[in-house]
């Protein structure tokens, strides 16, 4: 089993005449067995066919009535993405991926606000996607790292999501859902919303949440955890010699005012009884021991 892609997803690629959407669907097209993509969207190209053989449309709804798509990942430059995610969730798209790096975040305002009025899911943006071994992904994630199992992944960096994927597979446990978040300062789906997924999956067995400094998402998933879930739970936290003030890589893994220090975050996990791996390396085998 697995949460947000599943064997019910059919995906659309918007911007799959470009080089980046054009080379991930047919990423996606070879993994993909039980969430097929079946279509793509690129404005002033509808009616022709991908380089895959995939049907264009010129709209988000058109290519959702006429294909059954009901998810969308995004590979549109910063300066469409936010018209491209609310064409998505106005279209009724209930699933939506935007891989896009860079995009304003007083343009991440307004997509929140609209796509949370939609009822729609918004992974990221400026993330690697999410891929259900054995199902599909959606994104840049490589799939041969992955196994199908019953652990959850979560990750605001994409680098640390396929480490965690690839030190799991490498002592036999696979996985049910791998996110990545993205680590931009607003994104669409919280580690909260999607620790509240993972726990509420039966066939998730436990839980790897990953996260970096700047902001308090992971302290507020760690006290909910805490309170309601009885799985165990592997934490890793980057950043910890990250100076404040500085930001380190991603837009949101910043100190600032002395909060979102990785030591702050570490000790919430461990108050929550998360069990904190001390690097990447150990994901895996602190995981394996949990489970007991």
């Amino acid at each position: 089993m697995a949460v947000l892609i599943t064997e019910k997803t059919r995906i659309l690629v918007q911007g799959i005449t470009g080089k980046e959407g054009s080379f991930h669907a047919a990423q996606m097209l070879e993994y993909n067995t039980k969430a097929p993509v079946v279509a793509g969207v690129t404005p002033g190209k509808g009616g022709s066919k991908s380089e895959h053989g995939l049907p264009v449309f010129n709209t988000v709804k058109e290519a959702a009535e006429q294909t059954g798509a009901n998810a969308s990942v995004i590979f549109v430059p910063p300066m469409f993405a936010a018209d491209a995610i609310m064409e998505a969730a106005g279209a009724g798209i209930e699933l939506i991926v935007a891989i896009t790096e860079g995009i304003p975040v007083k343009d991440m305002q307004s997509i929140i606000h609209f796509v949370r009025k939609s009822g729609s899911v918004l992974v990221g943006p400026n993330c690697p996607g999410l891929i259900s071994p054995g199902i599909g992904k959606m994104g840049i994630m490589p799939g041969f790292i992955t196994s199908p199992g019953n652990i959850g992944v979560i990750s605001r960096s994409g680098t640390l999501t396929y480490e965690a994927v690839g030190q799991l597979s490498a002592v036999g446990l696979g996985q049910s859902t791998a996110i990545g978040i993205g680590g931009d300062p607003i994104i669409g789906l919280p580690h909260l919303e999607a620790i509240k997924l993972l726990a509420e999956d039966p066939a998730t067995d436990g839980i790897v949440m990953i996260g970096e400094i700047g902001g308090t998402a992971e302290e507020t998933a760690a006290a909910w955890i805490k309170e309601h879930v009885k799985k165990p739970v592997v934490g890793f936290i980057a950043g910890v010699t990250a100076p404040p003030g500085k930001r380190m890589g991603h837009a949101g893994a910043i100190i600032s005012g002395g909060s979102g220090t990785a030591q702050s975050k570490i000790e919430a996990m461990k108050a929550a009884g998360i069990h904190v791996a001390a690097s990447p390396a150990e994901i895996g085998i602190t995981m394996k021991r949990a489970l007991g």
